[in-house]
C-alpha cells in the first residue's frame, strides 16, 4: 500500500510519497506559509492533492509537525507555526476531505527509527532532533509512548542545570519560548551560534564551526557544546532510561557529533548509570516524514491502538 507523509517545519513543508516498502517514490517541497492559518492549511491541501494525484489513489497520509495536538480537543499548540489554537481535524477536513493523523516531529523520528531504522529491535528508543530547536520523542516496543496531554519529550524547554552554566560561566539566556535558561537556548543550532559568539568567534553556523574544528578556538566551543548537550542526555537517561538515542536534525550532521557526545556523556552520568547507545538516524532528514507516513498506514490498517 502506498502512503504519504507531510513534514512541517518552520521554513518548509515536505510531502513525500512512499511505496509499500516505505521506499521514496517522489517528493515535493513548498515554503511554510507563516502569515495566516488559512494560507497554511491551503498549502497543506495542495500537497495532499499532489500526493493523491501522484499515487492515483486516496492513500493514507500522515503529518509530522513541531508542537502538539491536544488528544481530547484536537487543538494545535505550536510556537513556530501560525496555527496555535486551530482545530486540526476540522481544518484538515476542510482542505483534505477528512482528518489526517498528526504526530509531533520528534515522535515521528523515534517511530520511524524504531521501525526499520537505527533503533529497530530496541525496547526503549528516543529520537532526538537537534536543529533549529531541540526536542525528543520516545517509542516503547516500536510504538509511540502514550501521553495524555499529547506532549512529546520536550526536553529542550526544561531548564539547563545550574551546575552546567556555572562550569562554563554562562548566564541565563532567553529561549525562543520566552523563558530564561531552557536547554534549547544553548544546545540547538541558534544556541551553538550564540555560544560561538560568546566565546569570541563571532556569528558562525554549526557547519562553519565544524569545518573549523581543527582550530583551537572552534574546538573549545564544540567541547562546551558537547558538555551542555550531555547534560540534556543525562536528564533523558535518568527519566526515560532509553537503550538507544537516535539523533536527527541539522546539528546532528556535524562530523563526529556522535563521538563527541559519547566522550562527554560519562562524566555527566551518576556512577552506575548505563550509557545509552548513540546513533545517527538511518533515514536521515526523511525519517520524520517516513514516521508520519508509517503512522498513517498503520492507522488505516487499524494497527494503532491510540492516537500518538
Amino acid at each position: 500500500m502506498d502512503c504519504g507523509g507531510l513534514d512541517i517545519g518552520g521554513t518548509k513543508i515536505e510531502a513525500r510519497l512512499f511505496d509499500a516498502g516505505l521506499g521514496t517514490i517522489d517528493t515535493r517541497r513548498v515554503p511554510t506559509p507563516r502569515d495566516s492559518a488559512d494560507g497554511f492549511f491551503a498549502a497543506l491541501g495542495g500537497l495532499v492533492g499532489w500526493l493523491r494525484d501522484r499515487s492515483g489513489t486516496d492513500l493514507p497520509i500522515g503529518i509530522a509537525m513541531s508542537g502538539v495536538v491536544e488528544p481530547d480537543s484536537g487543538i494545535a499548540r505550536t510556537a513556530n507555526l501560525p496555527i496555535s489554537g486551530e482545530n486540526m481535524a476540522a481544518r484538515l477536513t476542510e482542505v483534505a476531505g477528512r482528518p489526517l493523523p498528526v504526530m509531533n516531529d520528534s515522535m515521528a523520528l523515534a517511530f520511524s527509527e524504531a521501525n526499520g531504522g537505527a533503533a529497530d529491535g530496541h525496547a526503549a528508543a528516543v529520537g532526538m532532533i537537534i536543529g533549529t530547536g531541540f526536542a525528543a520523542g520516545v517509542c516503547l516496543d516500536g510504538r509511540p509512548a502514550r501521553r495524555p496531554g499529547g506532549i512529546a519529550v520536550e526536553i529542550g524547554h526544561c531548564g539547563m542545570p545550574a551546575r552546567a552554566l556555572a562550569r562554563h560561566g554562562l548566564d541565563l539566556w532567553t529561549c525562543g519560548c520566552g523563558r530564561p535558561g531552557c536547554i534549547e537556548a544553548y544546545v540547538a543550532g541558534p544556541g551553538l551560534t550564540r555560544l560561538a559568539a560568546h566565546m569570541g568567534l563571532g556569528k558562525i553556523t554549526a557547519p562553519e564551526l565544524a569545518a573549523r574544528a581543527h582550530e583551537a578556538a572552534a574546538e573549545a566551543v564544540l567541547a562546551v557544546w558537547a558538555d551542555l548537550a550531555a547534560e540534556a542526555l543525562e536528564t533523558l537517561q535518568m527519566t526515560i532510561d532509553p537503550e538507544i538515542v537516535v539523533l536527527g536534525g541539522g546539528v546532528s550532521q556535524m562530523p563526529g557529533v556522535v563521538e563527541r557526545l559519547q566522550a562527554a556523556l560519562p562524566a555527566r552520568l551518576m556512577p552506575g548509570t548505563p550509557l545509552p547507545i548513540l546513533r545517527l538516524a538511518r533515514h536521515g532528514d526523511a525519517s520524520g516524514v517516513r514516521g508520519a507516513a508509517l503512522l498513517a498506514r498503520m492507522t488505516a490498517q487499524g494497527e494503532m491502538p491510540w492516537r500518538p
